[in-house]
């Protein structure tokens, strides 16, 4: 029974150090990464609206992949990391209903997190490449777009190991 290691779908080989400001620090980097984001997108907004002079302007169709990264990063970090497993000891009870809604829950909030990265790619080539505007002022609020989509899927990714990371108390109380 000691050597037995759980069978999953996937394993890590390494463990996360269960140390508790580094689980603060964790959380403060995500937020830091996602503020960035968002201010990258807001510049690119606001040179927009007031200095640029070109025909071309960030509209509704740019805030729509900002948008679904946000709300995919919001719904991938509700969720307990305890609810995608099967504990087979009790601990979960077992409840498979639970399970795979869990699992699907997280599975809409990753496809939002990809759906935006790619749709903001997908607005930076069409709107942007395609219609010739690749001077930088002018592209620059593509890639923008891009690179704030970029750092709120670093920010999900960090804040979804800081969260569900074990640290010293709860790990004595499984034991």
């Amino acid at each position: 029974m000691e050597g037995e290691q759980r069978a999953g779908l996937f394993r890590v080989p390494f463990h996360i150090p269960s140390f508790h400001g580094l689980r603060t620090l964790g959380v403060y980097l995500s937020g830091i990464l996602y503020a960035l984001g968002f201010w990258i997108f807001l510049d690119a907004v606001l040179y927009s609206k007031h200095a640029n002079a070109s025909d071309l302007h960030v509209t509704f169709i740019d805030w729509i992949p900002f948008l679904c990264s946000t709300l995919g990063m919001v719904i991938v970090s509700a969720i307990e990391k305890n609810r995608l497993m099967d504990y087979n000891n009790g601990d979960f009870g077992g409840n498979e209903a639970i399970i795979w809604q869990a699992r699907t829950v997280l599975f809409l909030g990753l496809a939002l997190l990809a759906g935006g990265l790619s749709g903001s790619i997908v607005v930076l080539i069409i709107k942007f490449v395609i219609k010739d505007y690749t001077t930088y002022p002018t592209v620059g609020m593509g890639i923008n777009n891009v690179l704030g989509n970029i750092f709120i899927l670093l920010s999900c990714v960090v804040l979804w190991i800081a969260q569900n990371a074990e640290d010293e108390y709860s790990y004595s109380l499984t034991i």
